[in-house]
């Protein structure tokens, strides 16, 4: 007969791992990783990638990379709740953007559900040790949110090896990466979702260039990558030639997984300086500032909310409750962006490295391209109603 649970030992355990997120955090984002507190989050992700990088590795060697991963590829194997507490722990501190997160986050679990076994040796322990960082290659140009309308071509070679040809846009620190992957038409004449294949690409070749796209806030954090014959492995294939749609589709609903909780942690802070700018620019007392301020208080809980619901399931198959957090907290997002400017006023017309101003002015650009990167409202809209309510198509144009 199996011992009965005890509640109360498992929340005092639950808080003693929380302690020790906190205690670790506060002892090693200290001395030259101080600069780093609250940095490096969207639209600041060009902040000293080198320095996040050691951090990175700094993060290795305490154990905290990789936490939800199973122990036989270098993670923790935690529990969804402790990798909850460590991402709010972890926020809470002031945890940096992670360089990593598209490794750790993404190519990772993917590789571990799909990849073989020499692809899990040779890619998940660099991974783990903060020594390889990867691109996504997904988003091309005139392709909109339509995520299967690829142009990009691969050629199988007679020794086994890909030639890749074709351009990626949007592509996030592809030029601080050294891998990525790309889904690119491996079948000639194929359409849409048919025909694609997984691929990983070392980025130091000769047959890829990278450019960066300035931003609105000076940075420029996102890149065309261009592929001319570039080579990819006899190894490199994920899963089988045609099965790219499958894969791709599989390493986005990891996407919506737990780091969710991480981004909200995130959302959370945005919050607090948008409530610490109302009360330091006199506006804290406007009815109609107080009352956007409730709102977005009862958003970000509710967020919280429906990703522990997405999460009580398989985070390598997610659920229906799934399919609205995109839209949710996007648009959530880009009102917190505007509510944020209304409370800076006059102030936040010009360019600040006021460390009250930067950050909402920064929260202002950023969050305006929420709501169109990683799928517009219209296609998450439509993907509520055809996937989540089993509603009747949209009418697609012929082939």
């Amino acid at each position: 007969m199996n011992a009965p649970m005890n509640p109360a030992a498992n929340l005092s355990d639950d808080a003693a791992f929380r302690s020790e997120v906190a205690d670790w955090m506060r002892t090693h984002l200290s001395g030259r990783f101080a600069q780093l507190r609250h940095r490096g989050g969207p639209g600041d992700e060009a902040f000293e990638p080198t320095l996040r990088k050691d951090w990175e590795r700094e993060l290795a060697a305490g154990g905290w990379t990789c936490v939800g991963w199973p122990r036989a590829h270098g993670g923790r194997e935690l529990s969804i709740a402790r990798q909850v507490i460590f991402y709010e722990e972890y926020a809470r501190a002031g945890g940096p953007g992670r360089m990593g997160h598209i490794g750790e986050g993404l190519i990772g679990p993917t590789l571990v559900k799909y990849g073989n076994a020499a692809q899990q040796a040779r890619f998940l322990p660099a991974i783990v040790a903060g020594r390889e960082y990867w691109a996504q290659g997904y988003s091309e140009p005139n392709a909109g949110s339509d995520l299967a309308n690829v142009q990009t071509r691969c050629t199988r070679q007679a020794d086994g090896s890909w030639r890749v040809t074709g351009q990626k846009i949007w592509t996030s620190l592809a030029q601080e990466s050294d891998w990525i992957f790309v889904v690119a038409r491996s079948e000639p004449g194929s359409k849409g979702n048919k025909g694609l294949s997984f691929l990983l690409l070392p980025l130091a070749q000769s047959g890829i260039q990278i450019r960066p796209i300035r931003q609105l806030n000076g940075g420029a954090e996102f890149n065309e990558v261009f592929f001319d014959e570039a080579i990819a492995d006899s190894d490199a294939l994920v899963g089988a030639p045609g099965e790219g749609w499958k894969i791709a589709m599989a390493l986005l609903e990891i996407e919506r997984g737990v780091s969710t909780l991480g981004q909200q942690m995130h959302f959370a802070h945005e919050f607090s300086c948008v409530i610490a700018a109302a009360k330091a620019f006199g506006c804290d007392r406007d009815p109609s500032i107080r009352d956007r301020i409730a709102r977005a208080a009862t958003g970000l809980r509710t967020m919280r909310y429906n990703a522990l619901r997405m999460l009580a399931g398989d985070a390598l198959s997610l659920g229906r409750e799934a399919l609205i957090y995109k839209y949710f907290w996007s648009n959530w997002h880009r009102d917190l962006g505007r509510l944020a400017m209304d409370v800076l006023g006059s102030a936040g017309d010009l360019p600040s490295d006021d460390p009250l101003i930067r950050p909402l002015q920064q929260l202002f650009f950023f969050s305006r391209a929420d709501t169109i990167y990683g799928g517009t409202n219209e296609i998450q809209l439509n993907l509520i109603a055809e996937r989540g309510l089993g509603m009747p198509r949209e009418p697609r144009p012929a082939a």
